[in-house]
């Protein structure tokens, strides 16, 4: 199948809809990320065909849950979930963050060949990040465990905000950690289509986040 007719068909699975000019991104991203992938190795997906299940639909399938202004994508890496976050939903301010200097490098030059003005980069640790401006949305696809992501970046939340986590297997040993003060609000398992293994999104809001 080619790409174009699975991310298609994937969107309407996921009930998603998206102008042709949000897929024909899309899929350029797809396109940007195997060629850059052969040099950097940035993801881990083993073949070309797999990119549109496991990273551009994966990605999409937190779209529903998404209602933020602004979004913070922690260890985006090659720039899931985020850059089809702010494919799909242009008015969305992300700012992608990773330490490493060479994802950093593949991402600002997706924003730019991609032409997505709302994405900022920056390269560095989550920890150390101090902007002038907080997030309403905090996500995060493998990045550490769920108890870690809340210490390390809870100085970037706004008061009522959520972390979003993408997980494969349920995580309930991980929300068993998770600080007293933080609340997991909902627990989605999300079906994405082509990919076999469990994906589950767990939503998460700090009681009394520190700023």
């Amino acid at each position: 199948m080619a790409a174009a007719e699975q991310l298609e068909r994937g969107l309407q699975d996921l009930g998603i809809e998206l102008t042709a000019r949000a897929q024909k991104k899309l899929l350029a991203y797809a396109t940007l990320l195997e060629k850059w992938n052969r040099t950097y190795r940035l993801t881990a997906v083993p073949n070309a065909a797999q990119t549109v299940s496991h990273h551009l639909l994966d990605s999409l399938a937190v779209l529903p849950f998404l209602s933020a202004e602004s979004l913070l994508d922690v260890g985006s890496g090659g720039g899931m979930p985020g850059i089809p976050l702010a494919i799909a939903r242009p008015e969305l301010r992300v700012v992608l963050l990773d330490s490493n200097s060479k994802k950093s490098a593949f991402l600002r030059q997706a924003a730019i060949e991609l032409e997505l003005a709302n994405i900022a980069v920056h390269c560095g640790r989550v920890e150390e990040y101090r902007p002038a401006f907080s997030f309403a949305a905090i996500t995060a696809r493998a990045f550490a465990d769920l108890a870690e992501l809340v210490r390390l970046s809870r100085h970037l939340l706004q008061v009522d905000g959520h972390w979003l986590a993408m997980k494969g297997i349920c995580p309930q040993a991980e929300i068993a950690r998770l600080p007293a003060d933080v609340a997991v609000e909902a627990l989605h398992r999300l079906a994405v289509p082509g990919v076999t293994g469990e994906r589950h999104l767990v939503l998460i809001s700090s009681r009394a986040v520190g700023h």
